[in-house]
């Protein structure tokens, strides 16, 4: 038997709203947070819409001011979303009653574990003045660089800045990883934080997922790809045309079932297992079979020990682009065959999340599981030939079980599954 490992705290941010459960009610409610992008000016661009942060206010996710100098956009949201996870699990409380020794053992024993983004092109875009007044120049690039460019880039840039700056606020001094496997790298975060607290390595740790991809070159470069659609996301649709960016964050705090016991904290969860591979068949190509995401789905069940009837709701990938909604129904018939529970996607209300829509959409199942409502997919409105076999819908469904399956793809053909069981009322 392998250790339990249970589920103590939730955070999430994303355009739909700034916890898990408003998040939900929007998708429950048919809202989708997709709109026209704010952050510059569209006009002439293939594609105008994404699921951004509305009236972004710094100051409300993360408080010290200071430390904005130091952090990025994603950084704020993986911040913001870790705090919750560890307030809502109470640690800073339980760790602040005990006597120095106790309190010291309990933050060598918390870890951290990242799915960052690793790859945002605006990073360098401090250095575009300097490259223009330079004109090629490299002696004049050297010799004004102190002086355009802020010394603080590299403290900023740094993509484990969202693992530093939690463990510092939180007192998280164990065991820890940041990730950056682009659309995996929350989900990842998850399995990887899970078996070191199954093996030991920790009593307590937070996973975090985070990204803000919508900006300028990732936009121009994935409608290159042809990959983005021009208005909103359809998954399973037989009119869909491409995924839409989002931005957010979400986090869980992960407990052996020894420790929140000891804690006397109630659990809102719990992971069962996870499986990860890849199809190594290219950067962008993907198998039409849906081999890796069947491979992952047994892998995710084998480490929970649980058989395919006994997942009562699915999460899928569903990023709607023609191939991979595709390939993904197809991986969903190989595993469950005809007796498909029930399957939703979330990315039609919050937009592709990259890092961290895998952890977000996990927050969102346990959601579900606790209302015992799948929420449907409002933009479904004619099933795809290709996607058939697979129980969507436009209208919520009930849950055959309280256990979900959440499904997560990224470059290089990379599939996650992982099983997380919900916990009663």
């Amino acid at each position: 038997m392998k250790p339990r490992v249970l589920i103590t705290g939730a955070g999430a941010v994303c355009g739909a709203g700034r916890d898990p459960d408003t998040i939900f009610s929007s998708l429950i409610e048919g809202r989708s947070a997709i709109a026209p992008i704010e952050g510059w000016d569209t006009a002439g661009w293939p594609v105008r819409n994404a699921a951004e942060i509305r009236d972004f206010n710094a100051r409300a996710l993360v408080d010290d001011r200071k430390l904005h100098k130091f952090i990025r956009r994603t950084d704020m949201l993986g911040i913001y979303a870790g705090d919750r996870a560890a307030e809502a699990a109470g640690y800073a409380a339980y760790r602040d009653a005990l006597p120095e020794d106790d309190a010291a053992q309990f933050a060598d024993r918390t870890g951290i574990y990242v799915g960052s983004g690793g790859g945002a092109f605006e990073n360098q875009y401090d250095y575009f003045p300097l490259m223009q007044a330079a004109n090629g120049d490299l002696q004049t690039f050297g010799r004004d660089l102190d002086e355009m460019v802020n010394p603080m880039w590299l403290l900023r840039t740094l993509p484990n800045n969202v693992l530093c700056h939690v463990g510092i606020r939180n007192r998280l001094k164990g065991a820890n990883a940041c990730i950056t496997n682009h659309s995996v790298g929350g989900t990842l975060a998850v399995i990887e934080a899970a078996e070191a607290l199954r093996h030991g390595e920790a009593d307590r740790a937070l996973a975090i997922g985070h990204d803000t991809p919508v900006e300028r070159q990732n936009v121009l470069y994935y409608h290159g790809c042809g990959l983005l659609a021009p208005d909103t996301l359809r998954p399973f649709d037989k009119a869909r045309d491409g995924s839409v960016f989002g931005e957010g964050a979400g986090a869980l705090a992960l407990e052996t079932e020894a420790s929140a016991t000891a804690r006397n904290v109630r659990a809102i969860g719990e992971v069962l297992g996870g499986g990860y591979v890849t199809e190594g068949s290219g950067l962008l190509t993907i198998r039409d079979d849906g081999d890796g995401v069947a491979r992952a789905i047994e892998a995710a069940l084998a480490d929970a020990g649980i058989d395919a009837a006994d997942v009562g709701m699915v999460v899928a990938h569903g990023n709607g682009t023609s191939l991979s909604d595709a390939s993904e129904a197809a991986g969903l018939r190989r595993v469950f065959g005809k007796r498909s529970p029930p399957v939703t996607a979330f990315k039609w209300g919050i937009g592709h999340l990259i890092a961290a829509a895998g952890i977000v959409e996990t927050t969102l199942a346990l959601a579900a599981l606790r209302a015992k409502r799948v929420p449907g997919i409002a933009t479904l409105e004619e099933l795809d030939d290709a996607c058939a076999g697979i129980a969507v819908s436009r209208e919520a469904q009930a849950p055959r079980s309280d256990v979900a399956l959440v499904l997560c793809r990224g470059f290089a053909a990379t599939d996650a599954a992982l099983v997380v069981r919900g916990a009663s009322r």
